[in-house]
């Protein structure tokens, strides 16, 4: 999709909508009336508001799921016919790209050529790749003896709850939301306070499709409200969740103060890249680290936000990523001028200023950047910050900062740098340059990692999994293998 200056400009001026709850296929308010207000991250100035929900309002939207569930308007309905009204929501958000794009670029400041692929493009392509998936999938028949049938059957596992992040609410909700659906299940969605405009606007768009009413619904509100609610309901069976690892943790005791429900956990992480001087691309290796942490501001779970290069290649690798960084331009995330939006919210700012002046105070260096930018529009934008002369104990090393800030150090052995890319208690992601192959094999092996990506950053597309390893959380999204958290499987074994 081409994009159009004067067309971006159109869709900004349109007043932003409500954002209220969906439930049982109808926007409604919160029961209370209450609404909070949503501060667009590009000016700092009011965009709408939005439903401060309370209890009553995710039990409500619970109950809907349940008995959507239980008359098999969803769960009992044909794999193919699921499959047609998946595909159809799919083209339903295609046609509505740029819209839905431009207004989660209002809400959480992306820039608008990364929120148009990674948001409404890649849900679009998400939702049909597992509705594609839905009437391919077999049960199995188990070798026994001749007089005993043995079927084992994968059926939906009930009402899922979905709890999704700001940065990225239509990438990441998809990839929760539709191996939910796909395998049958009801949905509550719980959307990130300060990002929902657009995955509401999604979910309208699967009514729209033929979704049947209860099957898919969302609750706007404050975590310790309703995300607390939807956490410790004993009639959610599955909790999917991406964002903080205090929240995940939370989650998990709710789990156990509930009804022990399943809990997938994505908690982010503080990724290592490694680059070795026989790397078979410095310039390539240079541009992809500088995008791997400062594009979207650091704000990727899987960002590349510790860097550690070969001692003999330092010097020039770290002139090459400050070349790449300085040549970002920073600004309104609506213009095709810049190349990098805006923070999402002011909390990310601070947090991302107090994190610089910590590593300061802890002996860091202020290799690049370290400044605030804009700070007369109202918005919330920095420099692509570069921090070096940095240990292993410094909080900037040990802290997911979700922002704009890269740490560097050399290293001069393959053990030195397996040490530094160990050192964290994260493991979700990690980088790896080098054009040997034995090399390549021997370190990935060793990385603590859910994922690791070898002379590249990302990439990596729908058909392969997502998930961390140690305090970077449990399950996989992304792949058939995503499917498998929201299925029971049922042993039928029959006497003949």
């Amino acid at each position: 999709m081409s994009l159009e200056q004067s067309t971006i400009d159109l869709l900004r001026a349109s007043p932003a909508p409500v954002g209220l709850n969906f439930i049982n296929n109808k926007a409604v308010s919160a029961a209370s009336g209450e609404v909070m207000p949503v501060i667009s991250p590009i000016d700092g100035t009011q965009l709408t508001v939005l439903a401060a929900s309370d209890a009553e309002d995710m039990n409500r939207a619970v109950a809907a799921a349940r008995r959507s569930f239980e008359t098999g308007c969803w769960s009992g309905m044909a794999p193919r016919e699921r499959k047609r009204i998946m595909l159809k929501w799919a083209d339903l958000i295609d046609r509505h790209a740029l819209e839905i794009a431009v207004l989660g670029v209002r809400d959480n400041g992306t820039d608008i050529r990364m929120a148009l692929k990674g948001e409404p493009q890649s849900a679009a392509d998400t939702i049909r790749f597992y509705a594609e998936a839905i009437d391919k999938r077999n049960g199995e028949i188990t070798p026994t003896r001749h007089d005993i049938l043995s079927l084992i059957h994968r059926e939906a596992v009930g009402v899922v709850g979905v709890i999704i992040p700001w940065n990225f609410p239509l990438m990441i909700g998809s990839w929760k939301l539709a191996p939910a659906l796909a395998a049958g299940n009801s949905v509550v969605v719980k959307p990130s306070e300060e990002a929902s405009l657009s995955i509401l606007r999604v979910i309208e768009l699967a009514a729209e499709a033929g979704i049947p009413p209860g099957v898919l619904n969302a609750v706007n509100g404050r975590g310790a409200i309703v995300g607390e609610t939807l956490g410790l309901h004993m009639d959610v069976d599955v909790l999917g969740f991406t964002g903080s690892g205090g929240v995940g943790r939370r989650l998990l005791e709710y789990s156990a103060r509930s009804n022990l429900k399943r809990v997938y956990l994505e908690l982010g992480g503080k990724s290592p890249n490694l680059v070795f001087a026989d790397a078979p691309n410095l310039k390539r290796a240079a541009r992809e680290t500088a995008a791997s942490i400062f594009r979207n501001n650091g704000q990727v779970c899987a960002a590349a936000s510790r860097l550690a290069v070969e001692r003999s290649v330092y010097k020039d690798f770290m002139e090459a990523v400050r070349a790449e960084a300085t040549a970002m331009r920073i600004g309104d995330p609506l213009s095709l001028a810049f190349t990098t939006g805006a923070l999402a919210n002011a909390a990310q700012l601070a947090k991302t200023r107090v994190a610089i002046a910590r590593a300061a105070e802890q002996g860091a260096t202020v290799y690049h950047g370290g400044n605030q930018l804009h700070a007369e529009s109202g918005g919330f934008y920095h420099e692509p910050t570069i921090l070096t002369d940095v240990a292993t104990e410094m909080d900037v090393v040990q802290q997911e900062i979700f922002g704009p800030v890269l740490v560097a150090r050399s290293f001069d052995t393959e053990e030195e740098a397996i040490a530094i890319a160990n050192e964290t208690v994260f493991g979700l992601s990690s980088v790896l340059w080098t054009r040997d192959l034995s090399k390549a094999h021997r370190v990935s092996n060793r990385i603590k990692s859910g994922v690791v990506h070898i002379n590249c950053y990302s990439g990596a597309d729908i058909t392969a999994p997502l998930g961390g390893v140690r305090q970077s959380g449990n399950g996989s999204d992304r792949s058939l293998h995503a499917l498998e958290k929201y299925e029971n499987l049922k042993t039928k074994w029959i006497q003949l």
